[in-house]
């Protein structure tokens, strides 16, 4: 029996080492990617144009943001832009709120969306429709739920010109409302350092190509050659989608930090942040189910067992040595865990440190909204977005590569 129990400890040991060695990695990457992403307002400005931008923003059942992010576009200090305003088949006031908008301002464009066919996704079919109304040289796609500092719009294009680029993106500043979504967001925004790094992304060597939806801007040319949103038409992330076509097109792309200029909306309440924890999982399921289920497990693991097994261990009479290395393991990786939540917190997200306490909660909330959005991934409503249902069964996506 005792052997049987030394077998599992030191089992149970060797993962928890592959886990820690797995954070000290992730945490040197995060380190990297705050100290060396760049940011959009620090660079040596050489544009001589000013080509005009076409803001295409889509809008659905918005009518408690949409004002705020139409009032902070209107005040741009740059001169020749237009704003589309697609109002996706609303259900509140939103298409209200467009057109008082509209007459107010002789540069914003309402734009009332066709009844979605079939195949799109809802999002999508808007950004397509308001694509239809631009005239711009470049188009700057944004969130309505996004708040941008009054000269993000020039300094986005100064910072595409004078670096030669064919679509850009920035970081924006996640706001969160409530207590679930303080304690989930760090544990998930541990990776984005990672694969889906800024580093790796403006790295042209590297295949990973990522944009932010609630920021980013490229040619108009560019985004007509790699197929517009028609050519994304099923994607549920459809900004990664996008971004990583352009990557692997041979167009220059850059991410920059943007948190001081641009605030977005990361999930509204219990209910949007459980259903964006499916959209994380779903596209990779669809993708490929086996390893799907492999990196959920491997994440259950690098974000939660650690966790348990420390407490068990800690708990019980330590007798045998392999009991005390195990504790001493689930220790260090816990620590670690911890370590990397409080610099999310801290650095990436600006949050109350007391948010970053709840690392194991936050970790417990993402394991079992991932696992919903595996088990739903095939059923007639695995995804839902601003009031509407999707079924996946039938689309591979490609916005997450594995």
């Amino acid at each position: 029996m005792e052997l049987i129990i030394d077998i599992i400890n030191y089992s149970l040991t060797a993962i928890l080492i592959g886990i820690c060695g797995a954070w000290i990695f992730l945490i040197k990457s995060m380190i990297n990617s705050f100290k060396l992403t760049p940011h959009l307002d620090k660079f040596e400005n050489t544009s001589k144009t000013n080509p005009k931008v076409s803001i295409i923003l889509p809008a659905r059942n918005e009518e408690e943001f949409i004002e705020k992010c139409l009032d902070s576009l209107i005040k741009q200090d740059y001169k020749n832009y237009e704003i589309i305003v697609i109002d996706d088949s609303s259900e509140d006031d939103t298409g209200k709120i467009i057109s008082e908008y509209a007459e107010k301002h002789v540069n914003v464009i309402p734009v009332s969306a066709r009844p979605k066919p079939e195949g799109w996704m809802g999002k999508n079919w808007a950004c397509m429709e308001g694509y239809k109304k631009a005239s711009g040289e470049l188009l700057l796609f944004t969130d309505a739920d996004t708040n941008h500092a009054k000269n993000v719009v020039s300094l986005a294009v100064k910072h595409l010109n004078s670096f030669k680029l064919d679509a850009l993106s920035a970081i924006p500043k996640m706001l969160t409302f409530d207590f679930w979504t303080n304690i989930t967001l760090p544990m998930i925004s541990t990776f984005l350092h990672t694969r889906f790094s800024a580093l790796n992304v403006n790295n042209p060597s590297k295949k990973t190509g990522y944009f932010f939806g609630s920021f980013f801007i490229l040619k108009k040319t560019t985004y007509q050659e790699i197929g517009t949103h028609e050519g994304v038409k099923h994607e549920i992330i459809e900004d990664g989608a996008l971004g990583k076509i352009v990557k692997e097109s041979g167009y220059k792309m850059k991410m920059v930090r943007g948190e001081h200029l641009i605030d977005a909306v990361w999930a509204r309440d219990k209910s949007t942040l459980w259903n964006a924890l499916k959209r994380l999982m779903v596209p990779l399921y669809l993708e490929n189910g086996k390893i799907a289920i492999g990196v959920f497990f491997a994440i259950v693991f690098l974000l939660f067992v650690p966790f348990p097994i420390f407490a068990i261990s800690a708990s019980l009479p330590i007798e045998e040595t392999s009991a005390k290395i195990l504790c001493i393991a689930s220790a260090i990786a816990s620590i670690l865990i911890y370590t990397g939540a409080i610099i999310e917190v801290k650095v990436g997200l600006g949050l109350r440190f007391v948010y970053a306490l709840f690392a194991p909660l936050g970790s417990l909330v993402v394991i079992s909204g991932f696992l919903s959005g595996l088990l739903k991934a095939k059923r007639s409503s695995s995804v839902s977005w601003r009031g509407r249902s999707y079924s996946m069964k039938d689309h591979t996506q490609s916005s997450i590569k594995i």
